[in-house]
């Protein structure tokens, strides 16, 4: 037994060297540092690992006219990390290559049938395990494959006392190098998938340091602004030339080609057009994917990205390369860094333009809550979590992208209260990454609503709560946000804190009409109320704390 275990464990020690060389190779690296699989990667990994499977049968030790062997590991690993897909594709291949190996052996029928078990055992894993255990489920369903594999061997393989002389020879070598060679294997090519993790905190980093340079020109856009937008992002990502376009035009070119990609023309390339028609990335490996008219053209790869306002396409941004195939996954993840900050900042952009619509004293009161104060907090919080949490800054991001959106639209309009809340909840999600656990927030949201409200009738309230009443009280505590059916044709919006409490003073300047500038936003929230429905907000000192509520009516006179 121990000069089997010593055989086995030399075996995996070959698994291992050939996993390290091929999970190295740039190729393989490309596949699995994608975010979502093709059916062409599938099956190229698929095809990986059922030949790992298939050098563990070629390397086993022969015991008793069975094969003492290493092939589920990468069977195994496979399904874990890469999916069911994987797992099962990998597994009927191994398994129908140890059916034939060893024809007529008289294991050959259940480790041909353990293969395949595995590899759906190990889609299951992918699909409930905790992506950070996962070299642990490696481990114990190692040691559970060569555990049914054993039983099959005694149930299906004659005669009977061959068959346990087998299992007695091989049960524990094989399952504790098996179970070992998951493990390794899984840690192994799991650094891989870490190493996107870096790579995607790296290029939001880098993202937002070009943000921040590039924050002046969206002051006022124009040729000369998007140029040196254009500009930054060429000098700080390495590419050979980037351009901004609008639906029809090049809006801006910097770099190689850009004497016939010019500034102000219409757009050359028909993979521009499919990207503005379809909203999805393109990935340009060629000057034949290109299709540039120029037949000297000097760019080679691209990276073609959509800008979006809402769900609404405005251009693209596009990153050029001076070689084929020079798009690698850290230009990939960087471009949609870039694509989505740029697009936020040129929403951002359009407040300065809410001045031109200042002839109410209404929106003239909404503007001051888009708050410089709160913008900055937010784009600090969002750099804090690049480095530790990309995904959720990627969150945060889209989420000021709708607060950002919502409050320079129109505030004399009416909207679905989904829309009203969808805002409302946008804001909060900013201000609970900044506070942590000191702030929460509770929804009772009844989805059967269906009405149209005042736009930023609800979210002043809400940021009233929080900032006055948990942020200048203890610094922590609930905000509960309902909107219930009152009546037939009425719903009742409440906004509860249970924070420093209102001073009755502001209540009554509130009602009176003097408020004080800092609570501007909440007399503008009852004045407009009062004006549509013709009663204003309800406001109640509570033992701890504030309640705020208001009907909404659906038979109301809109304000045009």
């Amino acid at each position: 037994m121990i000069n089997l275990l010593k055989s086995l464990v030399n075996n995996l020690g070959y698994v291992i060297l050939i996993a390290f060389i091929i999970s190295n190779l740039s190729v393989f690296k490309k596949i699995i540092q994608k975010d979502e699989f093709r059916t062409l990667d599938l099956i190229i990994l698929s095809l990986t690992f059922a030949v790992f499977g298939i050098i563990g049968t070629y390397t086993g030790t022969d015991v008793y006219g069975a094969i003492a062997n290493t092939r589920i590991i990468g069977i195994m690993t496979g399904g874990i990390l890469c999916g069911p897909f994987v797992g099962i594709v990998s597994g009927v291949i191994a398994g129908l290559h140890r059916f034939t190996y060893n024809f007529g052996g008289i294991t050959s029928v259940p480790c041909a049938i353990t293969t395949i078990v595995a590899g759906f055992f190990s889609g299951f894993i992918y699909k409930r395990g905790n992506k950070f255990k996962k070299w642990f489920y490696g481990l114990l369903s190692g040691l559970i494959m060569e555990s049914i594999e054993m039983l099959l061997i005694l149930l299906i393989s004659k005669p009977y006392s061959s068959a346990l002389s087998i299992v007695k020879s091989i049960y524990l070598p094989m399952s504790f190098t098996n179970a070992l060679g998951i493990c390794i294997l899984i840690l192994l090519i799991q650094k891989i998938f870490n190493e996107k993790e870096q790579i995607a905190a790296a290029q939001a980093q880098l993202a937002l340091e070009i943000a921040n340079k590039t924050l002046p020109y969206f002051r006022e856009i124009n040729s000369d602004s998007l140029s040196k937008i254009c500009s930054i992002i060429k000098d700080s990502t390495g590419a050979a030339a980037v351009a901004i376009t609008d639906k029809k035009i090049i809006s801006a070119h910097v770099g190689l080609g850009s004497d016939h990609h010019i500034s102000g023309e219409p757009i050359q390339t028909t993979a521009t057009k499919q990207v503005i028609k379809s909203g999805t990335m393109r990935i340009l490996n060629s000057t034949e994917e290109i299709q540039c008219f120029c037949n000297h053209c000097p760019l080679k790869s691209a990276i073609i990205v959509p800008l979006k306002e809402g769900d609404e396409i405005t251009g693209t941004l596009k990153l050029y390369y001076a070689k084929e195939n020079g798009i690698s996954y850290t230009d990939e993840k960087l471009a949609i860094g870039l694509s989505q900050i740029i697009s936020t900042q040129l929403e951002i952009s359009k407040v300065g333009k809410l001045r031109e619509l200042a002839t109410k004293a209404e929106i003239k009161a909404l503007q001051a809550q888009i708050n410089p104060h709160f913008l900055f907090n937010a784009l600090n919080t969002i750099a804090s979590f690049m480095r530790f949490n990309p995904n959720s800054a990627r969150e945060l991001i889209v989420n000021l992208s709708t607060y950002l959106r919502y409050n320079i639209e129109e505030t004399s309009t009416f909207v679905d209260i989904n829309k009203e809340l969808e805002q409302v909840k946008a804001y909060v999600e900013i201000e609970k990454a900044r506070f942590g656990d000191k702030l929460t927030v509770i929804y009772n949201i009844d989805k059967n609503i269906n009405i149209k409200v005042p736009s930023l009738i609800i979210q002043p309230l809400v940021e009233n709560s929080i900032k006055h009443g948990i942020l200048e009280g203890s610094g922590s505590g609930c905000v509960k946000i309902e909107v219930i059916k009152h009546s037939l044709n009425e719903v009742k919006v409440i906004i509860e804190d249970d924070g420093i409490g209102i001073p009755q003073a502001v209540i009554d300047s509130i009602y009176e009409g003097t408020i004080q500038e800092n609570k501007i936003g909440i007399s503008n929230v009852h004045n407009r109320l009062k004006y549509i429905y013709g009663c204003g907000l309800i406001i109640e000192r509570l033992t701890k704390g504030t309640k705020i509520s208001f009907i909404l009516h659906k038979n109301y006179k809109e304000v045009c």
